[in-house]
């Protein structure tokens, strides 16, 4: 899909009065591939983008993963720790398992894209959201 399709069908759907943050972000398979030096894992690499303002439900990995931004900013939280905002080039680590309670453009206007690289076992569930019911509410943090 074009980044001028993607944007129209956002723009279509906000004035429809559905939600963006509603939409699955956009992920792109990069790489997937056995750990020599892990046996029995292995290593998933992806993109995940989000379009202004788009967020994701609370969710666990089944993996440990790290993420890396790419390009504009991205809200994170792990349940019991706080909500940061992360800019390009910054990176952070979630241990399998982590409660992902905030994942999310921090901007309205503008998209943006992160690196994900998982290493799990090779069935593992790399992404499980929570049913809308178990979601916490996080409580909301002024990020500079």
């Amino acid at each position: 899909m074009s980044r001028f399709t993607r944007f129209t069908s956002i723009a279509l759907l906000a004035a429809l009065g559905v939600s963006t943050s509603a939409l699955a972000a956009e992920e792109h398979d990069l790489l997937a591939a056995p750990l020599t030096q892990a046996p029995g894992r292995e290593l998933t690499a992806l993109t995940v983008t989000y379009g202004p303002g788009q967020s994701t439900r609370p969710h666990h990995h089944g993996a440990d993963a790290f993420v890396y931004v790419l390009s504009g900013r991205i809200r994170s939280q792990l349940e019991g720790g706080p909500e940061r905002v992360y800019s390009p080039g910054e990176s952070w680590f979630e241990p399998a398992g982590a409660h992902h309670v905030v994942s999310g453009n921090a901007s309205a206007e503008q998209p943006a894209t992160m690196l994900v690289v998982f290493v799990a076992k090779p069935a593992a569930e790399l992404t499980a959201m929570d049913s809308p019911a178990q979601a916490p509410v996080p409580a909301r943090t002024q990020s500079k």
